[in-house]
Protein backbone atom coordinates (compact mmCIF):
# COMPACT_ATOMS: atom_id res chain seq x y z
CA UNK A 1 0.00 0.00 0.00
CA UNK A 2 1.19 3.48 -0.85
CA UNK A 3 0.07 6.56 0.72
CA UNK A 4 0.93 10.12 0.67
CA UNK A 5 1.26 12.95 3.38
CA UNK A 6 -0.49 16.26 3.43
CA UNK A 7 0.47 17.96 7.26
CA UNK A 8 0.50 21.44 8.55
CA UNK A 9 4.61 22.17 10.02
CA UNK A 10 5.62 25.35 11.70
CA UNK A 11 9.66 25.52 11.00
CA UNK A 12 11.78 26.40 14.20
CA UNK A 13 12.08 30.43 13.55
CA UNK A 14 8.82 32.05 12.62
CA UNK A 15 4.86 31.84 13.45
CA UNK A 16 3.74 30.70 9.72
CA UNK A 17 2.91 27.27 9.50
CA UNK A 18 2.94 25.85 6.07
CA UNK A 19 1.19 22.82 4.59
CA UNK A 20 3.63 20.18 2.85
CA UNK A 21 2.50 17.28 0.54
CA UNK A 22 4.68 14.20 0.31
CA UNK A 23 5.19 11.87 -2.82
CA UNK A 24 3.80 8.39 -2.99
CA UNK A 25 5.53 6.71 0.13
CA UNK A 26 5.27 3.01 0.94
CA UNK A 27 2.92 3.01 4.04
CA UNK A 28 5.67 2.17 6.38
CA UNK A 29 8.15 4.97 5.57
CA UNK A 30 5.35 7.65 5.36
CA UNK A 31 4.57 6.26 9.08
CA UNK A 32 8.60 6.76 10.05
CA UNK A 33 8.67 10.05 8.48
CA UNK A 34 5.92 11.28 10.48
CA UNK A 35 7.23 10.10 13.64
CA UNK A 36 9.99 11.47 12.80
CA UNK A 37 8.38 15.29 12.53
CA UNK A 38 6.59 14.49 15.62
CA UNK A 39 9.72 14.56 17.63
CA UNK A 40 10.51 18.10 16.12
CA UNK A 41 7.43 19.00 18.24
CA UNK A 42 6.40 21.87 15.31
CA UNK A 43 4.02 19.07 13.40
CA UNK A 44 0.62 20.39 13.82
CA UNK A 45 -1.43 18.28 11.68
CA UNK A 46 -0.52 14.92 9.49
CA UNK A 47 -3.16 13.63 7.06
CA UNK A 48 -2.34 10.15 4.75
CA UNK A 49 -4.01 9.60 1.85
CA UNK A 50 -4.12 5.96 -0.01
CA UNK A 51 -4.14 5.72 -3.42
CA UNK A 52 -8.07 5.84 -3.79
CA UNK A 53 -7.70 9.24 -1.93
CA UNK A 54 -9.36 7.94 1.49
CA UNK A 55 -7.92 9.78 4.24
CA UNK A 56 -6.16 7.92 7.33
CA UNK A 57 -5.10 9.43 10.54
CA UNK A 58 -2.00 8.26 12.42
CA UNK A 59 -3.75 5.94 14.81
CA UNK A 60 -5.84 3.97 11.82
CA UNK A 61 -3.09 3.26 10.08
CA UNK A 62 -1.11 1.93 13.11
CA UNK A 63 -3.97 0.29 13.68
CA UNK A 64 -4.36 -1.50 9.94
CA UNK A 65 -0.46 -2.43 10.33
CA UNK A 66 -1.08 -4.41 13.46
CA UNK A 67 -4.25 -6.34 10.82
CA UNK A 68 -1.48 -6.59 8.31
CA UNK A 69 0.03 -8.97 10.95
CA UNK A 70 -2.35 -11.72 10.25
CA UNK A 71 -3.80 -11.05 6.78
CA UNK A 72 -2.69 -12.12 3.39
CA UNK A 73 0.03 -10.32 1.83
CA UNK A 74 1.54 -10.09 -1.26
CA UNK A 75 -1.30 -11.45 -3.29
CA UNK A 76 -0.36 -12.87 -7.11
CA UNK A 77 -3.24 -13.88 -8.94
CA UNK A 78 -3.84 -16.65 -11.85
CA UNK A 79 -7.29 -16.74 -13.88
CA UNK A 80 -8.71 -18.21 -16.40
CA UNK A 81 -11.96 -19.25 -18.26
CA UNK A 82 -12.44 -21.23 -21.25
CA UNK A 83 -16.18 -21.97 -23.49
CA UNK A 84 -17.55 -24.82 -24.97
CA UNK A 85 -19.85 -24.21 -27.59
CA UNK A 86 -21.39 -27.87 -28.07
CA UNK A 87 -22.89 -27.59 -24.16
CA UNK A 88 -22.86 -23.61 -23.93
CA UNK A 89 -20.99 -24.02 -20.50
CA UNK A 90 -17.80 -21.98 -19.03
CA UNK A 91 -15.20 -23.09 -17.00
CA UNK A 92 -13.29 -21.21 -14.52
CA UNK A 93 -10.10 -21.73 -12.67
CA UNK A 94 -8.46 -19.12 -10.17
CA UNK A 95 -5.29 -19.66 -8.35
CA UNK A 96 -3.69 -17.46 -5.69
CA UNK A 97 -0.52 -17.06 -4.41
CA UNK A 98 0.17 -14.99 -1.12
CA UNK A 99 2.20 -14.68 1.82
CA UNK A 100 0.68 -15.18 5.70
CA UNK A 101 1.67 -15.58 9.62
CA UNK A 102 5.27 -16.07 7.46
CA UNK A 103 4.62 -18.88 5.50
CA UNK A 104 3.79 -18.77 1.62
CA UNK A 105 0.45 -20.48 0.85
CA UNK A 106 -1.23 -21.17 -2.48
CA UNK A 107 -5.58 -21.51 -2.63
CA UNK A 108 -6.96 -22.21 -5.87
CA UNK A 109 -10.60 -23.71 -6.76
CA UNK A 110 -12.86 -23.82 -10.01
CA UNK A 111 -16.23 -23.84 -10.90
CA UNK A 112 -18.47 -24.61 -13.92
CA UNK A 113 -20.82 -21.94 -15.11
CA UNK A 114 -23.61 -21.31 -17.72
CA UNK A 115 -25.57 -18.62 -19.39
CA UNK A 116 -22.31 -17.08 -20.71
CA UNK A 117 -21.65 -16.59 -24.61
CA UNK A 118 -17.86 -16.50 -25.38
CA UNK A 119 -14.33 -17.23 -23.60
CA UNK A 120 -13.80 -13.46 -23.29
CA UNK A 121 -16.90 -13.55 -20.45
CA UNK A 122 -15.65 -16.94 -19.28
CA UNK A 123 -12.37 -14.72 -17.79
CA UNK A 124 -14.49 -11.82 -16.89
CA UNK A 125 -16.26 -14.70 -14.56
CA UNK A 126 -12.83 -16.01 -13.36
CA UNK A 127 -11.84 -12.02 -12.93
CA UNK A 128 -14.37 -11.20 -10.75
CA UNK A 129 -14.82 -14.89 -8.61
CA UNK A 130 -11.09 -14.35 -7.99
CA UNK A 131 -11.87 -10.90 -6.20
CA UNK A 132 -14.75 -12.43 -4.37
CA UNK A 133 -12.54 -15.15 -3.16
CA UNK A 134 -9.75 -11.58 -2.17
CA UNK A 135 -12.28 -10.32 0.10
CA UNK A 136 -13.61 -13.63 1.53
CA UNK A 137 -9.69 -13.93 3.03
CA UNK A 138 -10.07 -10.58 3.94
CA UNK A 139 -7.58 -9.36 1.41
CA UNK A 140 -8.19 -5.14 1.71
CA UNK A 141 -5.97 -2.30 0.94
CA UNK A 142 -3.62 -3.87 -1.34
CA UNK A 143 -2.07 -3.68 -4.89
CA UNK A 144 -2.78 -7.61 -6.39
CA UNK A 145 -1.22 -8.43 -9.62
CA UNK A 146 -3.62 -10.80 -11.77
CA UNK A 147 -2.11 -13.27 -14.41
CA UNK A 148 -4.13 -13.81 -17.40
CA UNK A 149 -4.03 -15.10 -20.98
CA UNK A 150 -6.80 -13.09 -22.60
CA UNK A 151 -5.28 -9.92 -24.19
CA UNK A 152 -8.90 -8.17 -24.83
CA UNK A 153 -9.78 -8.61 -21.30
CA UNK A 154 -6.13 -7.67 -19.94
CA UNK A 155 -6.41 -4.20 -21.85
CA UNK A 156 -9.91 -3.50 -21.18
CA UNK A 157 -9.79 -4.49 -17.51
CA UNK A 158 -6.81 -2.00 -17.06
CA UNK A 159 -8.14 0.81 -19.38
CA UNK A 160 -6.37 0.32 -21.98
CA UNK A 161 -8.87 -0.22 -24.65
CA UNK A 162 -12.10 0.48 -24.27
CA UNK A 163 -15.13 -1.82 -23.88
CA UNK A 164 -18.16 -1.76 -26.17
CA UNK A 165 -19.28 -4.99 -24.96
CA UNK A 166 -22.52 -4.70 -22.88
CA UNK A 167 -22.04 -8.38 -21.43
CA UNK A 168 -17.86 -7.43 -20.59
CA UNK A 169 -18.86 -3.76 -19.73
CA UNK A 170 -21.76 -5.37 -16.50
CA UNK A 171 -18.29 -7.67 -15.51
CA UNK A 172 -16.48 -4.96 -15.43
CA UNK A 173 -18.61 -2.66 -13.85
CA UNK A 174 -18.69 -5.55 -11.03
CA UNK A 175 -15.33 -5.90 -10.65
CA UNK A 176 -14.67 -2.13 -10.28
CA UNK A 177 -16.40 -1.81 -7.37
CA UNK A 178 -15.96 -4.43 -5.42
CA UNK A 179 -12.22 -3.77 -5.85
CA UNK A 180 -13.37 -0.13 -4.79
CA UNK A 181 -14.98 -1.35 -1.55
CA UNK A 182 -11.64 -3.75 -0.41
CA UNK A 183 -9.16 -0.86 -1.26
CA UNK A 184 -7.44 -2.78 -3.85
CA UNK A 185 -5.39 -1.79 -6.85
CA UNK A 186 -5.60 -3.78 -9.30
CA UNK A 187 -2.43 -4.83 -11.82
CA UNK A 188 -3.33 -6.85 -15.16
CA UNK A 189 -0.55 -8.77 -16.53
CA UNK A 190 -0.96 -10.38 -19.79
CA UNK A 191 1.35 -14.11 -20.15
CA UNK A 192 1.54 -16.46 -22.52
CA UNK A 193 -1.14 -19.29 -22.09
CA UNK A 194 1.91 -21.46 -21.40
CA UNK A 195 2.64 -19.44 -18.48
CA UNK A 196 -0.85 -20.06 -17.40
CA UNK A 197 -1.38 -23.79 -17.01
CA UNK A 198 -2.07 -23.89 -13.89
CA UNK A 199 -5.50 -21.89 -14.27
CA UNK A 200 -5.78 -23.26 -17.34
CA UNK A 201 -5.94 -26.65 -16.67
CA UNK A 202 -8.73 -25.52 -13.58
CA UNK A 203 -10.81 -24.31 -16.11
CA UNK A 204 -10.85 -27.12 -18.48
CA UNK A 205 -10.96 -29.45 -15.59
CA UNK A 206 -14.03 -27.65 -14.18
CA UNK A 207 -15.89 -27.93 -17.82
CA UNK A 208 -15.42 -32.06 -17.61
CA UNK A 209 -17.18 -32.06 -14.13
CA UNK A 210 -13.90 -32.35 -11.82
CA UNK A 211 -14.37 -29.62 -8.88
CA UNK A 212 -11.65 -28.87 -7.43
CA UNK A 213 -10.70 -26.32 -4.14
CA UNK A 214 -7.53 -26.60 -1.84
CA UNK A 215 -5.08 -24.05 0.13
CA UNK A 216 -2.08 -25.82 0.71
CA UNK A 217 1.65 -24.22 2.44
CA UNK A 218 4.13 -23.72 0.09
CA UNK A 219 8.03 -23.82 0.56
CA UNK A 220 8.36 -20.91 -2.19
CA UNK A 221 6.58 -18.39 -4.46
CA UNK A 222 5.04 -19.15 -7.53
CA UNK A 223 7.94 -18.54 -11.00
CA UNK A 224 7.97 -15.07 -12.31
CA UNK A 225 5.81 -15.11 -15.03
Amino acid sequence: MKVRIECHYQPAKGKKTFELQSEWLRLEDALLLVEDLEKTGRLKLAVFYDQQESSWTKKEILRFLKQLETEPQHVIAYIDGGYDRSTKKAGIGVAIYYEQHHSQWRRRFNDCLELLQDNNEAEYAALYRCIQELESMNVTQQEVTIHLDSMIVANQASGEWPCYEENYSAWLDRIEQLAKKLGLILHYQQIDRNQNKEADSLASQALTGIQIESTIERSSRPPKA
